[in-house]
């Protein structure tokens, strides 16, 4: 495990859940329960962008083997110390050790990651190059559609809720169009869409499962 450390990097203070796990869990263990209908058997996941680990002791805790990259050295350590049955690997998602992952895994993970990178279309690819042929990449990420966006004009909570004043904030705001053509455009196939969170039209995220083609 690196321990080196960047005054920009997102720091954690626990290895606590999120708010996000609340809402975000049942349908992700969903999406999981789905594709080893298939297969019967321990799973391998990869968590890109995992933070302090806590999503992947969830995951494990299903039976699963799990590993998780996160590019934050204070995530890493409150994972490590933590979560004892999870592997966890400091890296950026833009530099993953392929030599360790390439090829691996039958799911990929990536949640309530992809709208804090400048260039998303990164993570599909690294996710795919970790992925066995056939393997099944789920990503989750803020929901924005019309009827949300709207209602924040209308009561004047745009500035709030897009706020550029948040510091390592969302860079990238998707749709069910934007994600879905994303997602098309780097090859994945067999695209389906969650939500959670609130009701229909305003949820608060949605998740998003798509295969990688056998080669």
């Amino acid at each position: 495990m690196q321990t080196t450390t960047n005054q920009y990097e997102y720091s954690y203070v626990n290895a606590d859940f999120g708010h996000h796990h609340v809402y975000l869990l049942d349908p992700l263990f969903e999406l999981i329960s789905e594709y080893n209908i298939n297969h019967s058997k321990r799973l391998k996941i990869l968590d890109l962008g995992c933070g302090n680990g806590s999503i992947c002791h969830q995951i494990a805790q299903q039976g699963h083997e799990v590993f998780g990259i996160e590019d934050s050295a204070s995530g890493v350590l409150f994972a490590s110390q933590n979560f004892p049955e999870c592997r966890f690997i400091q890296s950026s998602i833009y530099e993953l050790p392929y030599s360790e992952l390439e090829g691996k895994f039958d799911i990929v993970i990536s949640a309530e990651v992809i709208e804090h990178l400048l260039y998303p279309r990164e993570l599909i690819r690294a996710a795919k190059k970790c992925l066995k042929p056939g393997g099944k990449l789920i990503i989750t990420t803020p929901y924005h559609g019309y009827w949300k966006n709207l209602t924040l004009a209308i009561l004047g909570k745009t500035d709030q809720h897009f706020s550029p004043l948040w510091d390592g904030g969302h860079v990238k705001f998707f749709s069910v169009n934007t994600l879905n053509q994303l997602l098309e455009e780097e090859g994945c196939e067999d695209i389906k869409f969650k939500f959670a969170g609130r009701f229909p039209y305003f949820w608060k995220s949605m998740l998003c499962s798509s295969t990688v083609p056998v080669r």
